[in-house]
Protein backbone atom coordinates (compact mmCIF):
# COMPACT_ATOMS: atom_id res chain seq x y z
CA UNK A 1 0.00 0.00 0.00
CA UNK A 2 1.23 3.59 -1.16
CA UNK A 3 2.09 5.80 2.10
CA UNK A 4 1.12 8.92 0.85
CA UNK A 5 -1.71 10.56 -1.05
CA UNK A 6 -1.27 10.00 -4.56
CA UNK A 7 -0.09 13.61 -6.50
CA UNK A 8 -1.71 15.32 -3.18
CA UNK A 9 0.19 18.13 -5.36
CA UNK A 10 -2.22 17.99 -7.72
CA UNK A 11 -5.36 17.93 -5.17
CA UNK A 12 -8.30 19.56 -5.76
CA UNK A 13 -10.44 21.15 -3.16
CA UNK A 14 -13.93 22.46 -4.78
CA UNK A 15 -14.71 26.17 -3.29
CA UNK A 16 -18.66 25.43 -2.96
CA UNK A 17 -17.62 22.38 -0.84
CA UNK A 18 -16.16 24.60 1.67
CA UNK A 19 -18.21 27.42 1.31
CA UNK A 20 -21.72 25.46 1.09
CA UNK A 21 -20.76 22.27 2.76
CA UNK A 22 -17.53 22.53 5.59
CA UNK A 23 -18.31 26.08 6.48
CA UNK A 24 -22.28 26.16 6.17
CA UNK A 25 -23.80 25.82 9.82
CA UNK A 26 -27.29 25.43 8.01
CA UNK A 27 -26.29 22.70 6.12
CA UNK A 28 -28.41 19.59 7.08
CA UNK A 29 -25.39 17.14 6.88
CA UNK A 30 -22.91 19.07 8.32
CA UNK A 31 -22.95 17.36 12.00
CA UNK A 32 -20.78 20.63 13.30
CA UNK A 33 -18.00 20.29 10.87
CA UNK A 34 -18.82 24.02 10.53
CA UNK A 35 -19.02 25.37 14.19
CA UNK A 36 -15.46 23.54 14.28
CA UNK A 37 -13.64 25.29 11.35
CA UNK A 38 -15.58 28.50 12.22
CA UNK A 39 -14.03 28.33 15.78
CA UNK A 40 -10.44 27.06 13.94
CA UNK A 41 -10.49 30.89 12.54
CA UNK A 42 -11.32 29.49 8.28
CA UNK A 43 -14.28 31.41 6.86
CA UNK A 44 -16.32 31.28 3.94
CA UNK A 45 -14.94 34.57 2.62
CA UNK A 46 -11.49 33.30 2.57
CA UNK A 47 -12.27 29.71 1.39
CA UNK A 48 -9.21 29.51 -0.13
CA UNK A 49 -7.21 29.28 2.46
CA UNK A 50 -8.79 26.73 4.27
CA UNK A 51 -8.29 24.49 0.81
CA UNK A 52 -4.85 25.34 1.10
CA UNK A 53 -4.71 23.32 4.55
CA UNK A 54 -6.36 20.94 3.74
CA UNK A 55 -4.73 20.30 0.35
CA UNK A 56 -1.17 20.66 2.80
CA UNK A 57 -2.33 18.02 5.10
CA UNK A 58 -3.25 15.31 2.38
CA UNK A 59 0.59 16.11 1.09
CA UNK A 60 2.22 15.97 4.98
CA UNK A 61 0.84 12.80 6.46
CA UNK A 62 0.31 9.45 5.32
CA UNK A 63 -2.76 7.91 4.10
CA UNK A 64 -4.72 5.66 6.82
CA UNK A 65 -7.53 3.74 5.00
CA UNK A 66 -7.60 2.34 1.15
CA UNK A 67 -10.78 1.80 -0.30
CA UNK A 68 -11.43 0.96 -4.20
CA UNK A 69 -14.67 1.54 -5.45
CA UNK A 70 -16.26 1.56 -8.76
CA UNK A 71 -16.28 5.73 -8.84
CA UNK A 72 -11.98 5.26 -8.04
CA UNK A 73 -10.16 5.16 -5.06
CA UNK A 74 -10.57 6.68 -2.09
CA UNK A 75 -8.11 7.36 0.76
CA UNK A 76 -8.45 8.34 4.34
CA UNK A 77 -5.50 11.09 5.16
CA UNK A 78 -5.41 11.84 9.03
CA UNK A 79 -2.99 14.78 10.64
CA UNK A 80 -2.62 18.05 11.91
CA UNK A 81 -4.26 20.75 10.18
CA UNK A 82 -2.78 24.12 9.64
CA UNK A 83 -4.89 27.22 10.66
CA UNK A 84 -5.98 30.96 11.60
CA UNK A 85 -6.84 30.00 15.42
CA UNK A 86 -2.91 28.70 15.87
CA UNK A 87 -3.93 25.65 17.13
CA UNK A 88 -3.06 22.12 16.04
CA UNK A 89 -6.53 19.78 15.93
CA UNK A 90 -6.13 16.71 14.25
CA UNK A 91 -8.12 16.19 10.99
CA UNK A 92 -9.57 13.53 9.13
CA UNK A 93 -9.94 13.88 5.65
CA UNK A 94 -11.52 11.81 2.66
CA UNK A 95 -9.74 11.94 -1.11
CA UNK A 96 -10.87 10.38 -4.08
CA UNK A 97 -8.71 9.74 -7.32
CA UNK A 98 -11.60 9.16 -9.61
CA UNK A 99 -11.38 6.21 -12.24
CA UNK A 100 -9.65 7.31 -15.59
CA UNK A 101 -8.10 10.41 -13.68
CA UNK A 102 -5.10 11.04 -11.76
CA UNK A 103 -5.44 13.98 -9.15
CA UNK A 104 -7.10 13.52 -6.18
CA UNK A 105 -10.30 15.45 -4.78
CA UNK A 106 -11.70 16.57 -1.75
CA UNK A 107 -14.83 14.24 -0.43
CA UNK A 108 -15.28 15.59 3.23
CA UNK A 109 -13.31 16.59 6.60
Amino acid sequence: MELNLPNARLAIVDGEKITDYLLNSAHPDNGGKAKFFLGLGFAAERWQDFAEALRTLAGSFQITERVESLHGVKYVVIGRIENPSGRSPSVRTVWIVDTGNDKPRLVTA
